[in-house]
């Protein structure tokens, strides 16, 4: 049964900077990278070496616990790097990209009709495995190991998120092959959250096989641990995945063409980008093209992902794997005359002490300031107000920080991430770290239950 959620807690972080909906070919880029640091708690054999020819979809590393599970290249070329950093630690494969993209050839298959092991051995083999993410511990999940049921947030309410209506546009036989395929890996539901009021798209409203959920209110409200929150919470032992629009048209392509055809759509936003708008690309994808001749003068930090939880990368680095946004704001390293006094500028806050901030639709222009440093950690109910979630995040917090493994599941640590908590982060008068605290505590349940 399809459920109608109305959140009232949280709150929308309204930038300078969205981007223009046209969408363009982005200029092929020279260059492709995996960073095996994205999945977490993973070892890999790394199996190429600079000067291997792969295809999009050849293996370029395999889980040691389940060989079966394989990364594979995102575009066809030749591998220029294995990149590795301290105690050897593998950092990235960067591939040299082919003006013509190669596929390897997986075959085309109907979901509908294969057998739940079919459709795990060839997403295992063709490298989609990758696009699953696991909650708790939001890492790939075990393949040996069912999920309850399965989660693809339709809509994104981070600050300056693109338009996930737009970027399913013309894909609607992918996305519903994708569904016919996620169905057989799960004896429960797969839910499809839509905003209630602005998802238009009828690749979303019109898929068949899912439970079709409608959610509104203010950000975080487009997280899939929210959602998962509010609709199928996740108790100890219990596993759900979660998966990106974008992803489940990569796995449906898969079925429909046999191959591991990684193009996906990216918004360039943010007050620094000159030019603002949606670019085709792949996976992983180099973005220089995206960003050269188009980022503002001075210091400009870019982001792939947004404010809240993206990762900082050089204005020629590579797309994140799971990433369909880059933002660039100013860096911020200067110098506020009495910026401990007052505040220098307008900017967001959930304060209504400042005449800007009675402003609902006003747009502000950030930097990456903190405006102060850690303090000491004091209850002041700010965090509450902004998380839609019955947990208590203080408190769960400071059982992270000493490692109370029965607080930490009684308040709730399986059921977050640390996207879920970004705008405590935000909110903070102590400038607490809260995501890295979260993800600490994920890391020391994880290890422990192994």
């Amino acid at each position: 049964m399809s459920r109608t959620i109305k959140l009232s807690k949280g709150h929308d972080i309204k930038l300078v900077g969205k981007a223009d909906k046209s969408v363009v070919d982005a200029v092929a880029p020279k260059t492709v990278s995996i960073n095996p640091q994205e999945f977490r708690y993973k070892k890999f054999k790394v199996i190429v070496e600079p000067g291997t020819e792969v295809k999009a979809g050849t293996a370029l590393m395999y889980d040691k616990a389940f060989p079966d599970m394989k990364i594979t290249s995102p575009h066809s070329g030749e591998v220029v790097e294995v990149r590795r950093g301290d105690k050897r630690v593998l950092e990235a494969i960067v591939i040299l990209a082919d003006k013509q993209n190669q596929f390897e050839d997986f075959g085309a298959a109907d979901a509908n009709t294969s057998s739940s092991e079919a459709v795990r051995e060839k997403m295992l083999a063709s490298g989609v495995w990758a696009c699953l993410r696991q909650r708790p511990y939001s890492c790939i999940p075990n393949p040996d190991e069912a999920p309850k049921s399965i989660f693809i947030s339709a809509f994104d309410t981070a600050p300056l998120a693109a338009d996930l209506d737009l970027i399913v546009e013309g894909e609607a036989e992918a996305f519903q092959a994708g569904i016919d395929a996620l169905r057989k890996l799960t004896a429960g539901k797969v839910h499809l959250n839509v905003h209630a009021t602005e998802t238009k798209s009828p690749v979303y409203l019109q898929a068949k096989g899912v439970e079709l959920n409608k959610i509104s209110g203010p950000h975080p409200a487009g997280n899939p641990g929210i959602q998962i929150h509010h609709i199928d919470p996740i108790k100890k032992g219990e596993r759900i995945w979660v998966v990106n629009p974008q992803e489940v048209v990569i796995i449906g392509r898969l079925f429909l063409t046999g191959h591991y055809d990684t193009r996906r759509i990216v918004s360039t936003t943010g007050s620094e980008f000159t030019t603002r708008q949606y670019y085709r690309t792949v996976t992983g994808a180099n973005i220089a093209s995206m960003t050269e001749g188009k980022l503002a003068a001075g210091k400009v930090r870019v982001i792939s992902g947004n404010v809240l939880t993206g990762t900082r990368i050089p204005a020629d680095g590579h797309l994140g794997f799971f990433d369909t946004q880059l933002t660039a704001i100013p860096e911020g390293d200067d110098m506020e005359f009495l910026g401990w006094l007052i505040p220098s500028y307008p900017r967001p806050d959930i304060s209504t002490s400042f005449h800007w901030t009675l402003q609902k639709t006003r747009e502000f222009k950030v930097n990456t300031n903190t405006h102060g440093e850690e303090r000491a950690f004091v209850v002041t109910g700010q965090y509450d107000k902004v998380l839609p979630m019955d947990i208590l995040p203080t408190y769960l917090l400071k059982s992270i920080i000493y490692k109370d493994i029965d607080e930490m599941e009684q308040l709730g640590i399986y059921e977050i991430a640390e996207e879920d908590l970004a705008l405590c982060e935000f909110v903070c008068t102590s400038k607490i770290p809260v995501q890295q605290i979260i993800r600490e505590g994920l890391d020391f349940m994880f290890e422990e239950e192994q």
